[in-house]
């Protein structure tokens, strides 16, 4: 895997995260391809920079190309590319991967769910998820996204033009509306609620009419 270079990463975080559906994340053992993605900027009241620099988002303020991983909920560590130039605060939410290398592993961390080992399209369906498959935690915020501990290499030859659905960001309460969540259409690794398609909209909407002219 060839890692992306740092000035991937300098550059406005939309590009990024949309960029960065199609390519590979890798964290020892384990890898899979991006599906998912959520961009966040300090501008909106979504992204942990709006509060400003603290002990917390120093590195979402550092570098670009730098691993931002925080604890959510208390809970799961979330993998973030730090994006746009130094001193600003951006960076890319790895939401959802496709399992490449390393399932048996990955499944082995996710344990069991109930009576039986979660299915292959739900190991890294989610950015707690992932970073529980891949063994990724806190241990690796600031890391280099292109020397490691984690590391996030180009496209393979296979995914060179997935087709990327956007849509409105999930899993937040503020900024909701901003279409900053990037997708690959069809692909059953994407975190719920799966994004819609307009096709999928004008069905819904021309069902609602059928519904209300009956």
């Amino acid at each position: 895997m060839k890692p992306l270079p740092p000035d991937f990463y300098d550059r406005p975080v939309l590009e990024v995260a949309r960029d960065l559906i199609g390519c590979t994340v890798e964290h020892g053992d384990a890898s899979g391809v991006i599906v998912e993605t959520e961009a966040y900027h300090e501008c909106e009241p979504a992204c942990h920079a709006f509060a400003g620099l603290t002990p917390r988002t120093v590195t979402l303020f550092g570098e670009p190309g730098r691993a931002y991983v925080y604890r959510s909920y208390g809970i799961h560590a979330l993998l973030n590319a730090v994006c746009e130039p130094e001193g600003t605060g951006a960076a890319v939410l790895i939401r959802g991967l496709e399992p490449s290398v390393g399932v048996e592993e990955m499944r082995a961390r996710r344990g069991r769910i109930g009576d039986r080992a979660p299915r292959d399209h739900d190991l890294c369906s989610g950015p707690g998820k992932l970073t529980q498959a891949l063994g990724i935690w806190l241990g690796e915020n600031g890391g280099s996204l292109t020397e490691g501990p984690v590391r996030i290499g180009e496209r393979p030859p296979e995914w060179r033009s997935p087709e990327v659905l956007v849509g409105t960001r999930v899993g937040i309460t503020t900024a909701v509306d901003l279409p900053w969540r990037f997708c690959v259409a069809g692909n059953r690794n994407v975190s719920r609620p799966w994004p819609v398609t307009e096709d999928g909209r004008r069905a819904v909407r021309r069902r609602r009419a059928s519904l209300e002219s009956a």
